[in-house]
Protein backbone atom coordinates (compact mmCIF):
# COMPACT_ATOMS: atom_id res chain seq x y z
CA UNK A 1 0.00 0.00 0.00
CA UNK A 2 1.38 3.30 -0.73
CA UNK A 3 0.42 4.68 3.12
CA UNK A 4 2.62 1.74 4.41
CA UNK A 5 5.20 3.11 2.01
CA UNK A 6 5.41 6.67 3.38
CA UNK A 7 5.25 5.72 6.89
CA UNK A 8 7.67 3.15 7.23
CA UNK A 9 10.19 5.35 4.89
CA UNK A 10 9.73 7.69 8.08
CA UNK A 11 9.57 5.02 10.80
CA UNK A 12 9.56 1.48 10.24
CA UNK A 13 8.31 0.67 14.33
CA UNK A 14 5.59 2.86 14.02
CA UNK A 15 4.58 1.36 10.30
CA UNK A 16 4.72 -1.86 12.04
CA UNK A 17 2.34 0.06 14.96
CA UNK A 18 0.16 1.35 12.48
CA UNK A 19 -0.50 -1.64 9.99
CA UNK A 20 -1.35 -3.69 13.36
CA UNK A 21 -4.20 -1.09 13.74
CA UNK A 22 -5.29 -0.88 10.41
CA UNK A 23 -5.78 -4.79 10.23
CA UNK A 24 -7.32 -4.98 13.90
CA UNK A 25 -9.91 -2.20 12.65
CA UNK A 26 -10.53 -4.03 9.34
CA UNK A 27 -10.96 -7.21 11.46
CA UNK A 28 -14.48 -5.45 12.95
CA UNK A 29 -15.72 -3.18 10.51
CA UNK A 30 -18.43 -4.96 7.91
CA UNK A 31 -18.26 -1.38 5.73
CA UNK A 32 -17.75 -1.97 1.77
CA UNK A 33 -14.70 -1.14 0.26
CA UNK A 34 -16.16 2.29 -1.55
CA UNK A 35 -17.51 3.35 1.93
CA UNK A 36 -14.56 2.91 3.75
CA UNK A 37 -12.19 4.65 0.93
CA UNK A 38 -15.17 7.49 1.05
CA UNK A 39 -14.75 7.87 4.67
CA UNK A 40 -11.09 7.60 5.30
CA UNK A 41 -10.42 10.24 1.88
CA UNK A 42 -13.29 12.55 4.01
CA UNK A 43 -11.29 12.29 7.39
CA UNK A 44 -7.77 12.75 5.99
CA UNK A 45 -9.03 16.45 4.90
CA UNK A 46 -11.22 17.05 7.87
CA UNK A 47 -7.96 16.39 9.94
CA UNK A 48 -5.77 18.03 7.38
CA UNK A 49 -3.74 15.23 6.86
CA UNK A 50 -2.66 16.18 2.89
CA UNK A 51 0.17 13.63 2.95
CA UNK A 52 -1.54 10.75 4.15
CA UNK A 53 -4.59 11.94 2.26
CA UNK A 54 -2.33 11.94 -1.17
CA UNK A 55 -0.88 8.71 -0.10
CA UNK A 56 -4.65 7.28 0.32
CA UNK A 57 -5.87 8.52 -2.15
CA UNK A 58 -3.45 6.73 -5.08
CA UNK A 59 -4.52 3.59 -3.01
CA UNK A 60 -8.07 3.98 -3.57
CA UNK A 61 -7.84 5.02 -7.06
CA UNK A 62 -5.74 1.67 -7.58
CA UNK A 63 -8.70 -0.31 -5.85
CA UNK A 64 -11.46 0.79 -7.81
CA UNK A 65 -12.62 3.86 -6.64
CA UNK A 66 -13.55 6.44 -9.45
CA UNK A 67 -12.10 9.34 -9.81
CA UNK A 68 -15.51 11.41 -10.55
CA UNK A 69 -16.18 9.67 -6.64
CA UNK A 70 -13.13 10.97 -5.11
CA UNK A 71 -13.38 14.31 -6.64
CA UNK A 72 -16.83 14.85 -5.68
CA UNK A 73 -15.82 14.17 -1.74
CA UNK A 74 -13.07 16.26 -1.84
CA UNK A 75 -15.49 18.81 -3.45
CA UNK A 76 -17.77 18.25 -0.70
CA UNK A 77 -15.29 19.47 1.63
CA UNK A 78 -14.69 23.02 0.41
CA UNK A 79 -18.67 23.54 2.12
CA UNK A 80 -17.67 21.56 4.98
CA UNK A 81 -13.76 23.08 5.86
CA UNK A 82 -14.08 26.12 3.93
CA UNK A 83 -11.80 26.83 1.09
CA UNK A 84 -8.78 28.03 3.04
CA UNK A 85 -8.33 24.08 4.56
CA UNK A 86 -9.87 22.29 1.26
CA UNK A 87 -7.93 23.91 -1.06
CA UNK A 88 -4.74 21.80 -0.76
CA UNK A 89 -6.85 18.73 -1.23
CA UNK A 90 -8.38 19.91 -4.25
CA UNK A 91 -4.80 20.25 -5.61
CA UNK A 92 -3.50 17.21 -4.12
CA UNK A 93 -6.29 15.34 -6.00
CA UNK A 94 -5.72 17.23 -9.04
CA UNK A 95 -2.21 16.73 -9.46
CA UNK A 96 -2.92 12.68 -8.49
CA UNK A 97 -5.77 12.70 -11.40
CA UNK A 98 -2.86 14.44 -13.90
CA UNK A 99 -0.52 11.88 -13.06
CA UNK A 100 -2.66 9.08 -14.02
CA UNK A 101 -4.30 10.56 -16.93
CA UNK A 102 -7.28 10.71 -15.41
CA UNK A 103 -9.28 13.52 -17.45
CA UNK A 104 -12.93 14.54 -15.93
CA UNK A 105 -15.57 15.66 -18.17
CA UNK A 106 -16.48 19.30 -18.29
CA UNK A 107 -19.80 20.47 -16.89
CA UNK A 108 -21.90 23.50 -16.86
CA UNK A 109 -22.80 24.80 -13.68
CA UNK A 110 -26.73 25.01 -12.96
CA UNK A 111 -27.42 28.52 -11.33
CA UNK A 112 -31.20 28.59 -11.77
CA UNK A 113 -33.25 28.05 -8.02
CA UNK A 114 -30.51 27.55 -5.93
CA UNK A 115 -31.84 28.12 -2.82
CA UNK A 116 -35.27 26.03 -3.88
CA UNK A 117 -33.21 23.42 -4.90
CA UNK A 118 -30.94 22.99 -1.77
CA UNK A 119 -34.11 23.26 0.77
CA UNK A 120 -35.49 20.56 -1.32
CA UNK A 121 -32.64 18.52 -0.47
CA UNK A 122 -32.48 20.11 3.22
CA UNK A 123 -36.12 18.52 3.63
CA UNK A 124 -35.35 15.75 2.50
CA UNK A 125 -32.16 14.69 4.66
CA UNK A 126 -33.55 16.45 7.51
CA UNK A 127 -37.55 16.57 7.18
CA UNK A 128 -40.33 19.05 7.05
CA UNK A 129 -38.42 21.34 9.97
CA UNK A 130 -36.62 22.76 7.00
CA UNK A 131 -39.40 23.93 4.58
CA UNK A 132 -38.56 27.34 4.27
CA UNK A 133 -35.12 27.65 5.98
CA UNK A 134 -33.42 29.72 3.65
CA UNK A 135 -35.96 32.79 4.33
CA UNK A 136 -35.90 32.05 8.42
CA UNK A 137 -33.55 33.51 11.05
CA UNK A 138 -33.21 37.18 12.52
CA UNK A 139 -30.94 39.36 11.51
CA UNK A 140 -27.88 37.81 11.91
CA UNK A 141 -28.77 34.46 10.97
CA UNK A 142 -30.73 34.58 7.73
CA UNK A 143 -27.72 35.49 5.26
CA UNK A 144 -26.19 32.72 6.34
CA UNK A 145 -29.03 30.30 5.94
CA UNK A 146 -29.66 31.17 3.09
CA UNK A 147 -26.19 30.38 1.92
CA UNK A 148 -26.78 27.28 3.40
CA UNK A 149 -30.04 26.17 1.34
CA UNK A 150 -28.50 27.86 -1.95
CA UNK A 151 -24.33 27.17 -1.85
CA UNK A 152 -24.16 24.25 0.42
CA UNK A 153 -27.24 22.10 -0.21
CA UNK A 154 -27.89 24.08 -4.26
CA UNK A 155 -24.40 23.70 -5.18
CA UNK A 156 -22.95 20.60 -3.59
CA UNK A 157 -25.31 18.42 -2.24
CA UNK A 158 -27.55 18.55 -5.81
CA UNK A 159 -24.50 17.38 -7.69
CA UNK A 160 -24.02 13.82 -9.16
CA UNK A 161 -21.38 11.43 -8.51
CA UNK A 162 -22.44 10.66 -4.70
CA UNK A 163 -25.92 10.02 -3.41
CA UNK A 164 -27.35 11.43 -0.47
CA UNK A 165 -26.64 8.66 1.42
CA UNK A 166 -22.87 8.72 0.68
CA UNK A 167 -22.67 12.86 1.11
CA UNK A 168 -24.17 12.35 4.05
CA UNK A 169 -20.96 9.68 4.97
CA UNK A 170 -18.47 12.40 3.88
CA UNK A 171 -20.18 15.39 5.57
CA UNK A 172 -20.25 13.24 8.95
CA UNK A 173 -16.38 12.43 8.45
CA UNK A 174 -15.47 15.43 7.88
CA UNK A 175 -17.09 17.16 10.52
CA UNK A 176 -16.14 14.01 12.71
CA UNK A 177 -12.21 14.71 11.88
CA UNK A 178 -12.58 18.33 11.95
CA UNK A 179 -13.46 18.61 16.19
CA UNK A 180 -15.36 21.19 17.66
CA UNK A 181 -17.76 20.92 15.31
CA UNK A 182 -20.00 18.66 18.01
CA UNK A 183 -23.48 20.40 17.06
CA UNK A 184 -23.47 20.05 13.45
CA UNK A 185 -22.24 16.44 13.68
CA UNK A 186 -25.38 15.31 16.01
CA UNK A 187 -27.29 17.54 12.93
CA UNK A 188 -25.83 15.15 10.27
CA UNK A 189 -26.17 11.91 12.04
CA UNK A 190 -30.18 12.60 12.29
CA UNK A 191 -29.63 13.65 8.39
CA UNK A 192 -27.30 10.42 8.11
CA UNK A 193 -30.20 8.53 9.52
CA UNK A 194 -32.38 9.65 7.47
CA UNK A 195 -30.89 8.45 4.57
CA UNK A 196 -30.32 5.20 5.73
CA UNK A 197 -26.47 5.04 7.72
CA UNK A 198 -27.90 4.03 10.74
CA UNK A 199 -25.89 3.78 14.50
CA UNK A 200 -24.57 0.86 13.83
CA UNK A 201 -22.90 1.72 10.65
CA UNK A 202 -22.12 4.94 12.18
CA UNK A 203 -20.61 3.22 14.96
CA UNK A 204 -18.71 1.00 12.31
CA UNK A 205 -17.33 4.66 9.98
CA UNK A 206 -15.99 5.71 13.09
CA UNK A 207 -13.92 3.12 14.34
CA UNK A 208 -12.54 2.78 10.62
CA UNK A 209 -11.23 6.55 10.44
CA UNK A 210 -10.30 5.97 14.08
CA UNK A 211 -6.46 5.76 13.05
CA UNK A 212 -6.33 8.76 10.53
CA UNK A 213 -8.41 11.39 13.33
CA UNK A 214 -7.05 9.44 16.35
CA UNK A 215 -8.62 9.03 19.95
CA UNK A 216 -9.70 12.30 21.35
CA UNK A 217 -11.98 13.14 18.35
CA UNK A 218 -13.07 9.41 17.63
CA UNK A 219 -14.01 9.13 21.30
CA UNK A 220 -16.08 13.05 20.53
CA UNK A 221 -18.04 11.15 18.17
CA UNK A 222 -18.91 8.16 19.42
CA UNK A 223 -20.42 10.19 22.17
CA UNK A 224 -22.66 12.23 20.41
CA UNK A 225 -23.77 8.94 18.02
CA UNK A 226 -24.77 7.72 21.68
CA UNK A 227 -26.42 11.22 22.78
CA UNK A 228 -27.83 11.18 19.36
CA UNK A 229 -29.56 7.71 19.99
CA UNK A 230 -31.24 8.70 23.43
CA UNK A 231 -32.93 11.23 22.25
Amino acid sequence: MQIDDVVREADCALADIFQGLLQDVGARTKLSSNDRMLAELAALMGCGGETAFRARLIDALENGLLPETAREAVMQAAAYLGMGRALPFVQAASEIFLSRGVQLAPEERNLRERATRGEELQVQIFGEGMRGFHASGDALSQPVNLLLSKNCFGDYYVREGLSLRERELVTFCLLAAQGGCETQLAGHIAGNQNVGNDTAYLGEVILCILPWIGYPRSLNALTCLKNAKKS
